[in-house]
């Protein structure tokens, strides 16, 4: 489906590049490009997930700033990419279903929508709600065992309490000993009660907040870049260059991913810390969400759920912006047919 367009009062019609569908996508390529890009992104932001989980798991609040330049000076830089190379391992597959479903169902419930006769802005918000939703869902799957061996490794060091373990295959077995394979899907409901949410959420407010910036900065920028060419029908349809394109969409996600992180920041705290501590040595298992809940709530009130919110603001913004650009150059990279991005 298209993006649409937005118009201004006097009839100025916004005409911005079609959305690439998934039949017009060269699977392969989409893939192959796509995990590369991906995981260049999250090389970028992965010491700002490593600060977020762990203030969210330590014991009493703490700056942002002050804890980096803490893990820096006593753990050395490298501490800061604890863990990264299993949360690669796990990022380029668990991207692969993301981006699948989330292509497949936007487009299928996308058409759908729209021969139920819905207007085209309602379509798409829904098409991209149900997408998001999926895709999380999806993803999932196979992020949730990753994210609990990453997150192990990421806290090492900053809590004496931690399990030590040499690397992610380490983690990996001293888990299975001491859990067996569901400490692996520990968090996971509460990962679904965050994510396909919060996914939805995220990209059904992508949708509405293009257009409304399509129908007002994005339309002043066009029309300023176009003063000097217009004529006829021209003043009536102002198309946007790439640069134009690019800015609404990276302020778009940004909008959309701050919203997102404020929304969950609870739920997501309480997961990260499911996932972080051990099962005991009798085979029984760990915290409870309520017990967690509880635990955190006893520790510093209700802001507790709110420990780490900063750097979790941050990277999901940036994420969002840097991932939605990525994600919609690599689309473009990946058409069949070049045509379509004109």
């Amino acid at each position: 489906m298209s993006l649409g367009a937005a118009e201004e009062e006097s009839g100025a019609e916004v005409h911005v590049p079609a959305d690439i569908d998934w039949e017009k996508l060269d699977k392969s390529k989409f893939f192959l490009l796509g995990a590369a890009l991906f995981s260049g992104v999250s090389a970028t932001l992965y010491p700002i997930v490593v600060l977020k989980t762990r203030l969210q798991v330590a014991q009493s609040q703490a700056s942002c700033i002050k804890s980096a330049f803490s893990v820096i000076r006593v753990e050395g830089f490298r501490a800061l990419y604890r863990g990264f190379g299993t949360s690669l391992m796990g990022t380029i597959p668990a991207r692969a279903l993301y981006m699948a479903a989330l292509e497949v169902t936007k487009s299928n419930v996308g058409t759908a929508t729209l021969s139920f006769g819905l207007a085209e802005p309602t379509a798409a918000t829904i098409a991209n709600a149900a997408a998001g939703l999926s895709a999380a869902m999806a993803a999932q799957l196979v992020w949730t065992p990753v994210d609990v061996v990453s997150q192990r490794l990421m806290v090492q060091g900053g809590s004496s309490s931690s399990p030590q373990y040499i690397n992610g295959i380490d983690a990996f077995r001293k888990i299975l000993r001491t859990d067996g394979l569901r400490g692996f899907y520990r968090g996971f409901g509460i990962s679904i009660l965050t994510y396909a949410p919060s996914n939805a959420v995220w990209w059904g407010s992508y949708s509405v907040a293009q257009r409304l910036l399509w129908g007002g900065v994005g339309y002043y920028l066009c029309k300023k870049d176009d003063n000097d060419e217009r004529s006829g029908n021209a003043a009536n349809e102002l198309r946007p260059d790439s640069k134009t394109v690019m800015a609404v969409q990276g302020v778009s996600a940004a909008m959309a991913g701050g919203m997102c992180a404020l929304i969950t920041m609870p739920l997501d705290t309480i997961k990260t810390r499911l996932q972080v501590l051990d099962g005991d040595e009798n085979g029984r298992r760990g915290p409870t969400v309520m017990q967690t809940l509880r635990n955190l709530v006893k520790e510093g009130g209700w802001m507790a759920c709110y420990r780490g919110l900063g750097p979790r603001w941050a990277s999901m913004s940036v994420s969002a912006t840097t991932m939605i650009i990525t994600y919609e150059f690599l689309k473009r990279l990946s058409t069949k047919n070049q045509e379509v991005l004109t």
